[in-house]
């Protein structure tokens, strides 16, 4: 028989500290160039030490000339579902081949906002399952990308994006039985209630601020009005070089006759020393969102390596994971970085997450982008005989007989319509 006591034991641990500045870190991590800039300019406004901003370069060209651009990548592409987007990412995931149906019918159960729209039970009656099985199955879901998703209720939502930054039982805790407390800024009650510092509880409430309720809005497809490109990669003296635009590290220029007034004390010094530390908190969290694109850009390029040297034939399978695992980032902090940014290249202007490819594995145990196969397939297609064009089983034989790429019929014709090309009967 094992008894269990209480004891005190000393313990180490490092934790990550959600800090003023690196709230806006992870908000400013999302904005693109403009957005940056306009941002800034927001808070100059009530911010009277920013004098001005600089960023040196015109921005408005490129709103000029990619109005009615489509950038590579885009092209001949249908606007990802919240519904496939989750699913291509089962492709980084080891999903035992039995659980495979049961996962897919529980990213199609769930509503427009991420939520799971079907119970437990239901879900394992209609995939003929067991309750473990299902709840594994969702296991699988709500570790998808933005977090969140596959949540059942406000509180699991919120807890699924906070597990892994504070202790799991306390906030599990707060949300389950006193979010009201967090929505009413009850300060005096969590902290009486928790026996922590009202410090130590403003803190939990911002890093709540932070989540999203509606995790599923985050994969819907928005379109840029213009596109502003991060940085240029360009090769020079037979390498290649990446060059940032200086509006991704815009420079605050600080009004220095404020200094003097430092020295009056009182309310004025108050006041003046609250807009010095908010500047303070921008420079960082610009500089943060800057390193951050810096060492993911330069990542891709190493993955991608063979793109820029020959071409969309070697366009390589890329995960989110694989990028922030070799950069010791969450994929969330990936993720936030690579929406709506974009890249210019010898092949125009690109967005991040065109380098971001999901694969087709062969018999041989390759992995082909898929990019790669659509674009084998436009070119077959784009040189057959007008008066007999190949049908879906033709192209499939000229994939494996030319490229040495084998992938079945009904993905070819699958990829066929997401290039928008119709079937050989309407081609001819």
């Amino acid at each position: 028989m094992i008894t269990l006591k209480p004891s005190l034991v000393q313990e180490q641990k490092l934790e990550r500290k959600m800090t003023q500045t690196l709230l806006q870190s992870i908000q400013l991590l999302q904005y693109t160039g403009v957005e940056l800039i306009e941002y800034i300019h927001e808070i100059s406004k009530e911010n009277p030490l920013i004098e001005d901003v600089n960023y040196d370069e015109d921005i408005t060209r490129f709103k000029i000339n990619n109005t009615n651009q489509t950038p590579i990548g885009e092209i001949n592409q249908t606007q990802e579902s919240m519904y496939n987007q989750l699913k291509r990412q089962l492709y980084t995931l080891d999903i035992p081949s039995e659980l495979k149906t049961t996962v897919d019918y529980g990213i199609d159960s769930l509503n427009s906002d991420g939520y799971l729209d079907i119970d437990i039970e239901s879900w394992a009656n209609h995939c003929q399952a067991t309750t473990k099985q299902v709840e594994q199955a969702l296991s699988f879901i709500q570790s998808l990308e933005p977090l969140g998703i596959g949540a059942r209720s406000l509180s699991e939502c919120l807890y699924l994006q906070l597990k892994n930054q504070v202790d799991e039982t306390l906030i599990l805790d707060i949300l389950n039985h006193h979010l009201k407390w967090v929505a009413s800024y009850d300060l005096e009650s969590l902290s009486t209630h928790y026996d922590l510092s009202v410090n130590e509880v403003e803190k939990i409430i911002e890093l709540i601020k932070t989540c999203h309720p509606k995790p599923g809005l985050l994969l819907e497809t928005k379109q840029a009005n213009y596109i502003v490109p991060e940085a240029n990669i360009i090769k020079k003296d037979g390498a290649w070089h990446i060059s940032f635009f200086k509006w991704n590290r815009p420079n605050i220029v600080v009004d220095e006759s404020y200094e003097n007034l430092l020295q009056i004390g009182g309310e004025t010094a108050t006041y003046l020393k609250e807009k010095y530390r908010q500047v303070d908190w921008l420079n960082q969290a610009i500089t943060y969102r800057s390193n951050t694109l810096e060492l993911i850009i330069k990542q891709i390029l190493l993955k991608q390596y063979l793109y820029f040297e020959h071409g969309h034939f070697l366009l390589k399978p890329l995960t989110l994971r694989e990028v922030a695992e070799e950069l010791n980032l969450s994929i969330s902090t990936v993720s936030r970085a690579v929406s709506q940014k974009y890249v210019q290249t010898q092949h125009g202007v690109t967005p991040l997450k065109f380098f971001f490819q999901s694969g087709v594995r062969q018999h041989d145990g390759q992995v082909m982008s898929a990019y790669s196969v659509k674009h084998l397939i436009a070119e077959i297609i784009q040189h057959e005989d007008k008066v007999k064009p190949l049908s879906d089983e033709a192209i499939k034989n000229k994939l494996h007989e030319e490229f040495n790429v084998q992938i079945a019929r009904r993905t070819v014709r699958k990829y066929r319509d997401e290039l928008d090309i119709p079937a050989s009967m309407r081609r001819r």
